[in-house]
């Protein structure tokens, strides 16, 4: 997954209300990228591979939030333990997920 993250998810994370195109299919190749925005300066290339940089950093760093979040039980499981075996039996059943897949700096 990490090597389909590109210049459109930098586009979208750092100028959310630019207006841009590729030329073509090519939509990571900046020599490709279409700038339309007349109000935002189109950013240059070694500062948008940067930012590309910065989310998929963010994107191996938050792995753990995916990892957990198909781990957790469901919604109506976890409140079927809150009923039967109370918050300790609840949070025993959550942090054994988060021991599982640890925060990174947490482990």
């Amino acid at each position: 997954m990490i090597n389909n993250i590109g210049i459109p998810d930098a586009l979208y994370k750092y100028y959310p209300k630019s207006t841009w195109r590729f030329e073509g299919d090519d939509n990571l190749n900046y020599d490709a990228l279409i700038w339309e925005d007349i109000e935002i300066e189109m950013p240059s290339k070694e500062e948008l591979l940067k930012k590309v940089e910065l989310v998929r950093e963010e994107y191996i760093n938050t792995q753990y939030q995916r990892d957990r979040a198909s781990a957790y039980p469901s919604i109506q499981d976890q409140l079927d333990t809150l009923y039967h075996e109370g918050y300790d039996g609840w949070k025993a059943s959550i942090d054994e997920v988060k021991s599982k897949y640890p925060k990174p700096g947490e482990d």
